[in-house]
């Protein structure tokens, strides 16, 4: 008889080796390609700065490859901009930015090799995409695309106990309960009439969300009218006002058209910054931070100087320091609305003109 029939079952236990990380992302614009491909064959454009898990890194650009056996490729570069007593022990990817290919790079990401990065070092990656891949795709829109570069810093290696799991606890579903609310209607005791639309809602529900929403509905003109609220918005679309409850109730966006995604977010950040939701407010200006062209930054600038938008404004001003960018907007009609709404923006464009023609 085995010493398994003879004393029963064998005990089993089970432990685990950890990697302790950290993780982030930087999106590199690339404005102006067809003009970059004047640049000599490994010759390359360094992009600003930033840190990522604490530490300081940067991206090369060469859009005519790396060597001339990868010349008709764009070859990108990660490098350490920054002296370290021990090696940085990193996972990295690029792709291009995109609803569609993002996921796919986190994916990737996860079985990258861990490679080691010394004070100043690089790690290259030649055959990033083919030119003429990138020219057909869709990512490049206005002469500009962006590139993601994923990366996960390993910090250490620990053992841990790999206990089995009796109970498996699902995550949290209060996003989708509080989404299913909105839908339902179920309880509304408050009706917005917008654009020619009804919407019910919950007061209670909106007033927890937004110290405008809880003014409004809860101020004195209310009192005594508990049930059955109307109230009117004026100047704003119905499907913008439902977008805004979408989020108010869940912390998340409906998927906005393709065709008119810019615009979206341009009149979301309008009501965002009417009803206090300054994370909503962040998020469509980091949104319009990726439509930024040559068409557009006039209207954006004049809506990020009127609704406050620090780093909108900033990335408008960085697009416009370009000096064949600033030519070709002054020629354009946003820029004419643009001084004619925001005169004190005008100050602000004709010093930065004077100092790149100095």
């Amino acid at each position: 008889m085995s010493p398994a029939g003879a004393w029963g079952k064998p005990s089993m236990s089970s432990s685990a080796i950890v990697a302790d990380t950290a993780s982030g992302y930087h999106l590199l614009k690339i404005h102006g390609y067809s003009r970059t491909k004047g640049i000599p064959t490994g010759e390359f454009v360094r992009s600003s700065p930033f840190t990522i898990c604490g530490h300081c890194w940067s991206i090369d650009y060469y859009p005519n490859g790396r060597r001339s056996a990868v010349a008709d490729y764009v070859s990108l570069s990660l490098n350490l901009d920054e002296d370290v007593a021990e090696a940085v022990k990193a996972q990295y990817d690029f792709c291009l930015a995109g609803e569609a290919e993002e996921p796919e790079n986190v994916a990737a990401l996860a079985s990258a090799s861990v490679e080691r990065f010394p004070s100043r070092s690089a790690s290259l990656y030649t055959m990033f995409i083919k030119r003429e891949r990138l020219e057909r795709s869709r990512h490049l829109m206005d002469d500009s695309f962006t590139i993601r570069c994923d990366i996960v810093v390993v910090h250490n290696y620990r053992a841990s106990d790999d206990a089995p799991a009796f109970v498996s606890v699902p995550p949290c579903d209060l996003r989708w309960h509080f989404g299913e609310l909105l839908k339902t209607e179920k309880g509304a005791d408050v009706v917005f009439e917008v654009g020619g639309e009804t919407v019910a809602a919950h007061r209670c529900v909106l007033a927890a969300r937004s110290s405008v929403f809880s003014a409004e509905l809860f101020g004195p003109m209310m009192e005594g009218n508990a049930a059955g609220v109307v109230v009117r918005i004026e100047d704003m679309n119905a499907e913008v006002f439902k977008a805004l409850l979408h989020f108010v109730y869940t912390g998340s966006l409906p998927e906005p058209r393709k065709e008119d995604e810019d615009f979206t977010y341009q009149h979301l950040l309008v009501a965002a910054d009417r009803y206090g939701m300054e994370r909503l407010k962040l998020i469509c200006e980091e949104k319009l931070c990726q439509y930024i062209n040559v068409g557009s930054v006039a209207i954006i600038l004049a809506l990020a100087e009127q609704h406050h938008c620090v780093g909108l404004k900033k990335a408008c001003f960085s697009f416009l320091a370009a000096p064949a960018n600033l030519r070709a907007v002054v020629a354009t009609d946003g820029f004419q609305h643009l001084s004619k709404s925001c005169p004190s923006l005008m100050v602000e464009v004709i010093t930065m003109s004077c100092a790149l023609v100095e």
